[in-house]
């Protein structure tokens, strides 16, 4: 569009801007608003995942790097690596403690919370939210409430084992209590939702049509959840393995709670490192160590399912 030509006061000639350019300018405003939407909305979570998430983690890998006088408190950074090192060498066991009974407990709520998620998933019918919700009640208690809760009920004369001693079905020196049993029984009744909702997910996107389709070829129904079923929620599991396995590594409420001193497990070596011993650097390299861990296993589940496989069971 041609653009107005007017005479100044010189007696020289300018443009003018037309109308079409106005209307370009009015038009590339809420553009530009439109453009800014997504990244103002994010902002609030931004700034909290900032504060209270990022702040905290460089200031985790700052004072694992440095060295602390343990009378005043006082840190100095001196660039130790060392440290990570020293840390696992000389808490190699306890963090061997907590594999054990972090697999354990996954692998127990695994088995456990298959069979549920799937039975809510194909036969809970309308009534499939009221199931889930069921299942989450009993934790919507305090997480250090439940687990005192099921110290008394692992206890020598509790509900359970006061019963059957009671009944002379086990001997009277019994008990469960101060034991890894106990932790890994915590542990798994801890974290059974973690399992249990990334499960469910993984079983109700499963297509029916394909399991029809597996029966028309005269699939067995054994056939059809080992061949169909089960590989189709191999992302749920790997899922439900993480947020469950991860957690559960670095507990230390179970264990101080149900366990006895020769099942330590490596949270509450980092927790007295902390709050007992007020060795920060050295708390800091262990909590290091549990992330790095984490991060490793979240890494290689990206690399196997795609980060996309991710967003939709995490």
């Amino acid at each position: 569009m041609e653009q107005p030509v007017r005479a100044d006061h010189a007696g020289s000639l300018t443009l003018r801007p037309g109308r079409g350019a106005t209307r370009a300018r009015a038009a590339r405003r809420p553009r530009i608003g439109k453009a800014l939407a997504p990244y103002l909305l994010s902002l609030p979570a931004g700034l909290w995942l900032l504060v209270l998430f990022l702040v905290p983690l460089l200031v985790m890998l700052s004072l694992s790097l440095q060295t602390c006088n343990y009378g005043t408190g006082a840190c100095v950074m001196t660039w130790h690596w060392g440290e990570f090192w020293q840390q696992v060498s000389l808490y190699h066991a306890q963090l061997l403690t907590s594999f054990y009974f972090a697999g354990a407990a996954t692998i127990i709520d695994l088995v456990v919370s298959f069979p549920i998620a799937y039975w809510i998933a194909f036969h809970g019918g309308r009534r499939k939210n009221f199931f889930l919700l069921m299942l989450l009640v009993p934790f919507f208690v305090s997480f250090v409430i439940r687990t005192v809760v099921w110290e008394f009920i692992l206890s020598d004369q509790g509900i359970i084992l006061g019963g059957l001693k009671h009944a002379h079905l086990l001997p009277q020196s019994f008990h469960v209590l101060a034991t890894g049993y106990a932790v890994v029984a915590g542990l798994a009744y801890n974290y059974l939702p973690f399992t249990a909702l990334p499960l469910y997910v993984a079983i109700e996107r499963i297509d029916r049509r394909v399991l029809d389709a597996a029966y028309d070829l005269y699939a067995s129904r054994r056939e059809a959840f080992t061949k169909v079923i089960l590989p189709l929620t191999v992302p749920g599991l790997f899922a439900a393995f993480l947020l469950t396995f991860i957690p559960a590594l670095g507990d230390y409420v179970n264990q101080q709670i149900l366990g006895g001193t020769n099942d330590t497990m490596i949270g509450t070596v980092i927790q007295n490192a902390f709050l007992t011993y007020f060795d920060y650097a050295g708390g800091s390299a262990l909590s290091a160590v549990l992330m790095a861990i984490a991060l490793i296993g979240i890494f290689a589940y990206a690399r196997l399912l795609g980060s996309r496989t991710i967003e939709e069971y995490l």
